[in-house]
C-alpha cells in the first residue's frame, strides 16, 4: 500500500488503487457498530459503506444517533463492538493511521473567532504537521476554492455564518483527506448559504473523489442521486438512493418515506 504525508507529520496509508488509478477501497466501512450510554442504547448494529467520491446523507431527527456515530468515527468515543475502517484501515487497531485520512466539520463551532481566517488555517496546519511553506500554499489554495481569498486577513468573527462554515471546511481539507464528515453543517444558516455550502461539498466529491458523510435532519438537502442512510433511534431503517427508499416505504417522495419508516419503527418499539 502506498503512503502519503498527513496531518500528524507521519506517513499515512493512501488508499489502494485499481488499474485506472482510482481508489479500490471504501472511504468508510462501518459494521455491527453499537453504543450504550448507561442504560440507553444510542446505536444498534449500525453498518454501511461509503465508496470513494460518494456523497452520502445520514438523515435523522435530533437524537437519532448521528452525533454519537460521528464521535465514534472520529475516536472521541471508543467503539467496543463492531468495526470502523477508514480507507481500509481499522480504526481501533491503528487509530493514528486511520484518522490521518479523515477531515471533520463538527456541528459546534471549533474555530477561534479572534484569529484571522488565515491564522486559523495555518494554526490547524501546524497541528497537522504540515511544513510552513506547504501550509501557506494549501491555505491559499483552499481560500481561493472557497472564494475567501479577500477575507484572509479578516478576523473570523467578522464573517457571516456561511463564510465561517466555509473556513471550517477549508481547514478540514488542508491535509488532503479522502473522507470528509460534516455534522449538521448548515444549522442556523440562511437558504442561500446552505445551498452554497452543499454545492461546494458536492464539487469536492466529483472533482477530488472525496467520500462525504453529510449528517442532517433536513430532507431538502438530499438529491436524487445521493446515497441516503435513514437513522432513527440508533437504528438504520433504510439505505439507498431516494427512489429505493421510497420504494421500500411505498411512498411517493422521500419526505413521505421518512415519515412512514420512522412511524413504523416507533410503533414497533
Amino acid at each position: 500500500m502506498a503512503e502519503t504525508a498527513t496531518l500528524s507529520g507521519r506517513k499515512a496509508a493512501a488508499p489502494e488503487t485499481d488499474r485506472s488509478g482510482r481508489a479500490a477501497v471504501s472511504a468508510l466501512e462501518v459494521e455491527g457498530l453499537s453504543h450504550i450510554f448507561g442504560q440507553r442504547q444510542a446505536l444498534v448494529e449500525v453498518g454501511f459503506t461509503i465508496p470513494p467520491g460518494s456523497f452520502t446523507v445520514l438523515l435523522g431527527q435530533n437524537g437519532a444517533g448521528k452525533t454519537t456515530l460521528f464521535n465514534l468515527i472520529t475516536r472521541l468515543y471508543s467503539n467496543r463492538t463492531g468495526s470502523i475502517r477508514i480507507l481500509g484501515i481499522d480504526l481501533r487497531a491503528r487509530p493514528s493511521r486511520a484518522l490521518a485520512g479523515l477531515g471533520v466539520v463538527f456541528q459546534q463551532r471549533t474555530i477561534d473567532l479572534d484569529l484571522t481566517v488565515l491564522q486559523n488555517l495555518l494554526y490547524a496546519a501546524g497541528l497537522q504537521g504540515l511544513p510552513r511553506r506547504l501550509a501557506k500554499e494549501r491555505a491559499a489554495a483552499e481560500l481561493a476554492r472557497f472564494e475567501l481569498t479577500e477575507r484572509a486577513k479578516d478576523k473570523v468573527r467578522q464573517l457571516s455564518g456561511g463564510q465561517l462554515r466555509r473556513v471550517e471546511i477549508a481547514r478540514a481539507l488542508l491535509h488532503r483527506p479522502q473522507l470528509l464528515l460534516l455534522d449538521e453543517p448548515t444549522v442556523g444558516l440562511d437558504i442561500g448559504s446552505r445551498q452554497a455550502i452543499l454545492e461546494h461539498v458536492r464539487r469536492l466529491c466529483a472533482g477530488d473523489r472525496i467520500g462525504v458523510l453529510w449528517a442532517t435532519h433536513l430532507i431538502d438537502e438530499v438529491e436524487a442521486s445521493d446515497q441516503v442512510i435513514v437513522l432513527h433511534q440508533g437504528r438504520i431503517l433504510a439505505i439507498g438512493d431516494g427512489a429505493a427508499i421510497c420504494a421500500k416505504a411505498k411512498a411517493s417522495d422521500l419526505r413521505g418515506a421518512f415519515t412512514k419508516l420512522t412511524a413504523a419503527e416507533a410503533r414497533a418499539a
